[in-house]
């Protein structure tokens, strides 16, 4: 693994993750999606804002940025043998760029939707543990901030349980971290107990 690779990939990657797709499905709806709801440049505000069609397209596309900056350093272009390494790092790289958008002025999501598919590619029976514990949450309690939070919070056990290497459960500690952190003002508003909920319909 070349300083020369870290820097391909890492900087594909963020450029990557700092497509905001919220942003762009919005305005072509006429609606400025920072400006509505919540103010985040995510799925959920999108849905919300705009509808649940383009609600799933921008999920789509921001898990899409997570699958090409984590799957395309496996290819043997990059001649490493450190291809996971790699994968990692173009993913974290998304899930900054994503989270921090020099196209938003460092303003962003919070990176579930590019974490899912980033991890889909690299440890795909952590994250399908980690979707059913998200199903499992959100149809409980129709919270889509509290079954992010668990999801992330499955990731070091999924990556346990499967034996993941090393780096692989490093990964997914950090990212139950940076999911946390991501959901403060959504922990705040869920201990307040004004949390918006997905209503089930009649």
């Amino acid at each position: 693994m070349t300083f020369l690779n870290i820097l391909t990939v890492a900087g594909t990657g963020y450029l990557l993750g700092s497509i905001p797709f919220a942003v762009i499905i919005g305005r072509v709806k006429g609606v400025d999606i920072l400006k509505v709801g919540s103010g985040n440049p995510g799925a959920t505000n999108v849905k919300r804002a705009v509808g649940k069609g383009a609600g799933n397209l921008c999920f789509g596309l921001d898990a899409l940025k997570g699958v090409v900056a984590a799957g395309w350093p496996q290819l043997s272009i990059l001649e490493t043998s450190n291809t996971l390494g790699l994968g990692i790092i173009g993913l974290l790289a998304a899930i900054m760029g994503h989270s921090f958008s020099v196209f938003l002025k460092f303003r962003g999501g919070k990176g579930v939707a590019t974490t899912i598919g980033g991890l889909l590619t690299l440890m795909p029976w952590v994250m399908l543990v980690g979707l059913l514990v998200w199903v499992a949450v959100f149809y409980t309690t129709r919270y889509v901030s509290l079954a992010s939070m668990a999801l992330g919070l499955s990731l070091p056990l999924g990556s346990w349980i499967f034996r993941q290497p090393v780096e692989g459960f490093l990964l997914s500690a950090f990212l139950a971290v940076l999911i946390l952190i991501r959901h403060h003002s959504n922990i705040s508003r869920l201990l307040a107990g004004t949390e918006n909920r997905i209503e089930r319909k009649k």
